[in-house]
């Protein structure tokens, strides 16, 4: 349990509940026959090839009764439950054929669970014994990945206790061979960490909160952790950072830098992981209407995510090292707050036109992105809820990737296919670069027309890469999905993790 302890919140509020996926019991069962624990389940999920495809039920010890129950029957779901005392309850689920891909999986599996697990189970059976081996083991991949998001517990203050998930074990069936548990779990409490990160209301994660929370969980981890707060950015000449931050009178605005490092120090790869962490985006002198203002507490999910999967990766221990940078701040209206007009120059010498203060995301990716390339990373990856051009143009469905290199380009997308997480590649042309052209600084911050913003800006974090670092940017359009996403339940989505 990981908590953080400002001065006027309460201890209980402010503790994530890692443990809750932590201590989840997860058995494999490779034989013919059902383990006695596992029949006890108080909940199964029994799934099926797609409709029109015959299903053996040998061997199995519900066969007739569940053969019976699905005769004339061609729903996706039958509900059902088993003749015992309990009169367990039993979701046969059938696969769909049409829908094959990582994603249409992951999002039939979340579509199950909604029919069947319900808080108060503490056992659940997930049978894939009647798939082949292979649909077998990715269905079983995918139904644990939706069982782990749907418990995993978000913030919620409410004068009355709420219930949380009773569940304290999960037996697979069916695998023709054992799949990597430990791995999907990692995978879930990084996405977990993003999640309730995000979700925090706003009175509850101001920087200073943020920056002590990753101190805390870095001495947990045993990670290197160091705060660039304002003096230092001052003397690193990290003009466009503290721009957006100087209207700000908190503490704790700044970069996070979290560091893993193998045991062997000598001559490994380094992985360096970007996030702009907006705590609160008003939009400074620029202030957006209220429409646009609500919800912007989650301006930070970019460094949430690059968090999570900080955590996600380095409780494997990998062999290479991996660097965090959490581009830390609030954007808030004041006396002292940026203005357009200004002209601010980044640590590595580039003068910036500002243009409209509530592109405030791109500068303190500006100098965080400059900072962490310096480092020379064999990957830089930035993530970060940028644009609403990318919204416009990709919905909230998928996100943006932006990357001068094909190759990487192209793993990307693979990698999202992998995954779940749909991305897809805007262009990188040099000839963008004419629209932010300054009169009075070396480049614009942005256009007040808004054309193609999502591309804009990212070659103008590209100028704060350095060169031959190979760098990823992903503009986080898909963060918060209404309904969920894939195998996540809740609006807020934690992609990327």
């Amino acid at each position: 349990m990981i908590s953080v302890l400002p001065g006027e919140v309460k201890a209980r509020s402010m503790q994530i509940p890692l443990e809750t996926l932590e201590k989840l019991e997860i058995y494999q069962h490779v034989t013919k026959s059902l383990p006695a624990r596992a029949v006890r389940a108080s909940a199964w999920l029994v799934l099926l090839p797609p409709k029109g495809r015959r299903i053996d039920w040998t061997d199995h010890p519900q066969g007739e009764r569940f053969r019976r129950r699905l005769r004339g029957r061609d729903e996706p779901r039958i509900r059902t439950e088993l003749d015992d005392e309990a009169g367990t309850p039993v979701l046969l689920a059938r696969m769909d054929g049409k829908r094959a891909t990582a994603f249409d999986r992951l999002t039939q599996l979340r579509e199950h669970l909604d029919a069947l697990l319900e808080q108060r189970h503490t056992g659940l059976l997930i049978d894939v014994s009647r798939l082949d081996p292979e649909a077998g083991k990715e269905a079983a991949r995918a139904a644990l990945l939706a069982v782990f998001a749907r418990i995993a517990p978000l913030p919620k203050l409410t004068k009355e206790k709420t219930p949380g998930w009773r569940l304290r074990d999960v037996h697979l069936w069916g695998p023709a061979e054992r799949i990597d548990v430990e791995s999907l779990r990692l995978e879930a409490l990084g996405n977990h960490l993003a999640r309730w990160l995000t979700a925090l209301p706003a009175n509850r994660l101001f920087p200073d909160d943020y920056r002590r929370l990753a101190a805390r969980l870095a001495k947990r981890e045993g990670w290197e952790y160091r705060f660039m707060g304002t003096p230092q950015l001052k003397r690193l000449g990290a003009g466009a950072f503290l721009a957006v931050c100087q209207g700000s009178r908190r503490p704790g605005n700044g970069i996070v830098h979290l560091r893993y490092r193998p045991r062997r120090r000598r001559n490994v790869r380094r992985l360096a992981l970007v996030g702009k962490g907006i705590c609160f985006d008003t939009g400074g002198v620029n202030l957006k209407t209220a429409r646009y203002m609500h919800g912007m507490h989650e301006d930070m999910e970019g460094s949430a995510v690059a968090l999570g999967t900080f955590l996600a990766l380095a409780r494997r221990r990998p062999p290479f090292a991996i660097d965090a940078w959490l581009a830390v701040a609030e954007n808030v209206i004041g006396p002292e707050a940026y203005r357009p007009n200004e002209v601010v120059t980044a640590c590595n010498g580039t003068h910036i036109e500002v243009i409209h203060t509530d592109a405030e995301g791109r500068m303190v990716l500006a100098d965080t992105l400059a900072l962490a390339s310096r480092e020379k990373p064999d990957l830089l990856i930035d993530y970060a809820t940028l644009t609403g051009a990318c919204v416009y143009a990709l919905s909230t469905r998928m996100s943006g990737v932006f990357t001068p290199d094909e190759s990487l380009q192209q793993d990307a997308l693979e990698a999202g296919r992998e995954s779940g997480e749909r991305v897809w590649p805007f262009p990188m042309e040099a000839d963008f670069d004419e629209a932010l052209k300054s009169e009075v600084a070396d480049v614009k911050q942005c256009l007040l027309e808004g054309e193609a913003d999502h591309i804009l800006a990212a070659r103008f974090l590209k100028r704060f890469v350095e060169d031959g670092v190979p760098w990823l940017h992903l503009d986080m359009a898909a963060g918060n999905h209404k309904g969920g996403l894939a195998h996540i339940p809740t609006d807020v989505t934690g992609f990327g993790v």
